[in-house]
């Protein structure tokens, strides 16, 4: 096509574009945001020129050079990194192994896992950079199958609401438990919404399959508060960084992050650090460091602060990795090394950072094939415009397409479906449980309207709106009586709900007995911890480790519609 141009000028030419790239430009893909390196700025998934080359120096027992440092140079990662996280007697040896060495003992099943931590028990954060960037993601998909703590994995959810409606948090967390998760997360819109919810929440958890953790994400003060009250049983969004002044953001440090731990860890309540690939560039001083090789710094950290596991994967940050090249590939990276140095890692697949359904998948199939502690650190239970923590990569709407993605596999994503009868029995008899507890604990009243509208809703835009200022009072009440868990055992007793407070009941003895404390601790609908201790991984190759068999592949095989080969009349889904 062709216009006329001012006098004595040639016509312009407007080119010609094909059919087939005005089709494509309009693919969701791209839509998304890339971006080129800048190793200047951090904006590097795994290969910057600023990383430093792997070193160490031992003397009397002490790390006195770290990765081209010597100790007068450290920040105070490298010296809590050097002091607590790195085995000194083990150090000079694992780090006269070639990268290449090490890379093949963890894809080789004949080398157990034992054998790898040893050896990595006494790596730097630039060694154990070097030995994954060997790696393909084939190979740490195949490293990451023989280094999780545990056997058998596992899954946790996402249940929260974009009006902090305890009625919808109640119901959907009953229905997660029934699909399987066996953890549970909330977080708020309004912070002072948290106790109401964090109590739907355990008692949605206990509803319909006993066992499931749950937590409450806030500022840590208030969510350690609730967590000594028996009102959650387990935290994860203590944060961890890679640079010393994005670590100070907020006057932390290892050793604050530590006291934190053990804090938790003296009432018996399971912990993890969170970190994530990505983070020290968000925040603006990734000191020309890699993404990767700051996430391994973090790794490091969580081991020498004595944390059972890690949440990492990137999670909140997963947009910024996900926009440079390889960086999807760093964040399969990273859960793996959190595996290789023997922490529990919850690996990410929970914010949404792509518009496009084949690459969402794509970001998943690494922790899923492999299996990981868990699968998804936030699988949203609800639908994502109800997601407070901005949104799952992926959401209720995914559960068929995630249990046959299970059965054509014969892979365990810890999920399985569930029939709607079952369902709908679980969300109504979780939100009269909540009633009757709110009514035993003088909190503001739930409808038998509300409860009926939850049975059937898909998200808060199904509910009927609730007296907000009513339920902020109830809420500091909550917190200014000093209710605890044991207060929402004998509410639902009093309610008529013996099942459930024998369940929370349960829970609860687990703190005492110090059992979650394991190493990738879950409890099992039967009410006893699975854990590395007792469910260690046994992967040694073709033939062994976990493999979904038995009455879990039959679970599995079952989904919404599937006919009979014999009577194709006949739905036995």
């Amino acid at each position: 096509m062709s216009t006329m141009g001012a006098a004595g000028e040639e016509p312009s030419v407007t080119p010609r574009r094909s059919k087939r790239t005005e089709i494509l430009e309009n693919r969701p893909v791209n839509l998304d945001g890339f971006v080129e390196e800048w190793p200047e700025v951090g904006m590097v998934a795994m290969d910057s020129p600023y990383d430093p080359q792997p070193s160490v120096r031992v003397e009397n027992g002490v790390v006195v050079e770290m990765d081209g440092r010597t100790r007068e140079e450290f920040d105070f990662l490298d010296q809590f990194i050097a002091d607590h996280a790195i085995d000194a007697e083990a150090a000079e040896r694992a780090m006269a192994l070639s990268a290449i060495e090490i890379a093949h003992m963890l894809v080789d099943p004949k080398v157990s896992r034992d054998e790898v931590l040893a050896v990595s028990s006494g790596l730097t954060p630039a060694k154990l950079l070097e030995v994954v960037k060997t790696m393909n993601v084939v190979e740490i998909m195949m490293a990451m199958q023989k280094m999780r703590a545990r056997r058998t994995p596992a899954n946790q959810a996402h249940s929260t609401s974009a009006r902090d409606n305890p009625v919808q948090v109640v119901a959907d967390a009953a229905e997660a438990a029934l699909r399987g998760f066996r953890e549970l997360e909330t977080t708020l819109g309004v912070v002072r919404y948290a106790p109401l919810v964090a109590i739907a929440l355990q008692v949605g958890a206990q509803a319909a399959r006993p066992g499931v953790l749950t937590q409450c994400a806030l500022e840590e003060a208030t969510e350690l508060e609730l967590g000594m009250r028996g009102i959650t049983g387990y935290a994860e969004t203590i944060s961890v960084y890679g640079t010393e002044p994005v670590f100070c953001d907020g006057d932390d440090t290892p050793w604050s992050k530590a006291f934190l731990a053990s804090a938790y860890a003296s009432r018996g309540i399971k912990m993890r650090f969170t970190s994530g690939t990505g983070s020290e560039v968000q925040m603006g001083n990734a000191q020309g460091k890699s993404m990767l090789y700051l996430e391994i710094r973090c790794v490091l950290v969580t081991k020498g602060a004595g944390v059972q596991g890690l949440q990492n994967g990137s999670i909140s940050c997963i947009g910024v990795p996900g926009a440079v090249p390889a960086g999807i590939r760093a964040v399969a990276a990273e859960n793996l090394v959190a595996s290789m140095v023997g922490l529990e890692c919850a690996s990410g697949n929970d914010q949404s950072f792509s518009h496009s359904d084949m690459r969402r998948t794509a970001r998943l199939m690494p922790q899923l094939l492999a299996g990981t502690d868990f699968v998804c650190s936030g699988y949203s239970s609800v639908p994502n415009y109800d997601n407070m923590f901005a949104g799952s990569n992926l959401d209720c709407e995914d559960y068929d397409d995630w249990n046959v993605i299970q059965r054509d596999l014969q892979v365990d994503g810890a999920l399985r479906h569930v029939p709607e009868d079952e369902i709908l029995a679980a969300r109504n008899r979780a939100a009269r449980a909540l009633q009757g507890v709110f009514a035993h604990l003088d909190l503001p009243s739930i409808t038998d309207r509300e409860i009926e509208a939850v049975t059937y809703s898909h998200g808060s835009e199904d509910l009927p709106f609730r007296d907000v200022l009513e339920d902020l009072k109830g809420a500091q009440s909550v917190m200014d009586r000093g209710i605890t868990g044991l207060d929402i055992v004998k509410g639902l007793e009093a309610g008529g709900f013996a099942d459930i407070a024998e369940s929370l009941l349960g829970v609860l003895r687990q703190r005492v007995s110090g059992d979650l404390l394991h190493t990738s601790a879950i409890l099992t609908p039967e009410l006893t911890t699975l854990s590395a201790v007792n469910d260690p991984n046994d992967y040694a190759g073709p033939g062994t480790g976990y493999r979904p068999t038995g009455a879990r592949w039959e679970e599995m095989k079952r989904l919404r519609h599937v006919v009979s080969a014999r009577n194709p009349e006949e739905e036995v889904g």
